[in-house]
């Protein structure tokens, strides 16, 4: 492993470029920008751990870097055995980390509370539920309980991934964890499916939050995929495209994430609520996820369904069923460079899951609609140009458009002008997964 030293001279003699323009794209300042970032992130580290003689640069550290994720196609049929379309994007966690002798983890992360885990004492703690330092247990203990080696380590960490956008920032910071444990601990050996099933498990069991694996599958694998869950314990992931890439740069357009506002606290319930009502219709249908049946079997006994599930749930259903064969088609059209048809799903995506899968407003707070005034003010701006729908979970107020390149500065102005001058964010699709990053 390099010293700190080291790094910071590769950084600064243009060692790293190449790498940097790979995970973070090539618009004007970008790399220097991260050259900053990095740079600020070791001397953070050099900080918090002066133990380790860290002022004379000596201790060997290393950058890991979890890129964010973009759900394109497929709102919320991962959790039924569905598909979805997703994308590793160019905002990520990014960490500096050095091996302890031992059995204990200390790991800080900006604009939150440190978090320390003791190797030895992997139990869920019921008070550390939905905070990092639950997710950071919960892949140790899973490694633990797959045979898999941990050992204790020092951390700084910094994420772009914005917290509350729909990039899934936990997910990030999991699978991170996740790759941290495999360099270090485990020569590599960890697959990018295994360490998304890791990440989820910390999720569900540690967190508390009962997520699907989506997230956690397009961070893992990186680049442009679609993903289908039918067997959940061995999903089946493709990267889309020629040579395994969709070169979304050559479309003309830019893919855009809008941040409508809204309270973001509070919604797990409602998340979930998309999920149980799903599957409480395929339970009333004999089974366990939709995928087993049919839409034309839903449809024929609807009738009988309303005595047994409530009818948001069975709407919830048809969504699903929309939504996961609109995934296939998706793919169809971006590898048949009929990028026009693409944007007519995409945005067939959306009107579904405001109209039946009904996650673009909460019930609760029927006045707060500034998702919706998003999704109605992007289509007037893109009608016939470009796409929008929601994106990720939903309720809370994460938008996704596509915009042609000769429109993006108008659509970008006007959204700013309605939710903020931080609300949009141009992005790029990232061809890595989660992983060590050898500068």
């Amino acid at each position: 492993m390099p010293d700190i030293q080291t790094l910071r001279q590769r950084l600064t003699t243009g060692q790293a470029n190449a790498l940097l323009d790979n995970l973070y794209g090539s618009r004007a300042g970008m790399r220097e920008r991260q050259i900053a970032r990095y740079l600020d992130l070791l001397d953070r580290f050099a900080a918090q751990f002066p133990e380790a003689d860290l002022a004379a640069a000596q201790t060997e550290v290393e950058f890991f870097s979890a890129p964010g994720r973009t759900e394109v196609g497929g709102n919320h049929t991962d959790h039924n055995a569905g598909r979805v379309l997703a994308a590793a994007v160019n905002l990520d966690t990014l960490a500096v980390v050095a091996r302890r002798a031992s059995g204990v983890i200390r790991l800080y992360s900006e604009g939150y509370p440190p978090s320390v885990v003791d190797l030895s004492q992997l139990e869920v703690v019921e008070s550390e539920k939905y905070t990092s330092t639950a997710l950071l247990r919960g892949v140790c203990a899973r490694y633990q309980q797959l045979g898999l080696a941990i050992g204790g380590f020092d951390a700084y960490v910094s994420s772009e991934v914005l917290k509350g956008s729909g990039l899934s920032s936990s997910a990030s910071f999991e699978v991170l964890v996740a790759s941290i444990l495999n360099h270090l601990y485990n020569h590599d050996q960890v697959d990018a499916i295994r360490s998304a099933q890791i990440g989820q498990y910390a999720e569900n069991q540690y967190f508390g939050k009962p997520c699907g694996l989506m997230d956690q599958t397009a961070i893992a694998v990186g680049g442009f995929c679609t993903i289908d869950f039918k067997d959940f314990a061995n999903p089946v992931v493709r990267k889309v495209g020629a040579d395994s890439a969709f070169d979304f740069a050559a479309t003309g357009y830019a893919l855009v994430i809008v941040d409508t506002g809204g309270n973001h606290a509070d919604l797990t319930g409602d998340y979930a609520a998309m999920a149980n009502e799903m599957k409480a219709v395929a339970r009333a249908l004999g089974g366990s996820v939709l995928r087993e049946f049919s839409k034309e079997r839903l449809l024929a006994e609807a009738p009988a369904l309303r005595s047994r599930v409530k009818d948001r749930a069975i709407l919830r259903a048809l969504h699903f069923y929309d939504d996961d064969q609109r995934v296939v088609e998706e793919v169809q059209a971006l590898e048949a460079n009929r990028f026009d048809r693409f944007l007519q799903l995409v945005i067939e995506s959306g009107n579904s899951s405001w109209m039946l899968g009904q996650n673009c407003m909460l019930t609760r707070t029927p006045e707060e609609q500034g998702l919706t005034l998003g999704l109605a003010v992007s289509a007037n701006l893109l009608k016939g140009r470009g796409a929008w729908r929601v994106h990720g979970g939903g309720f809370a107020g994460t938008i996704q458009a596509f915009a042609p390149d000769d429109l993006v500065e108008a659509y970008v102005a006007q959204m700013r002008a309605l939710f903020g001058e931080q609300s949009c964010h141009l992005l790029m699709i990232r061809p890595l997964g989660a992983t060590h990053l050898d500068l």
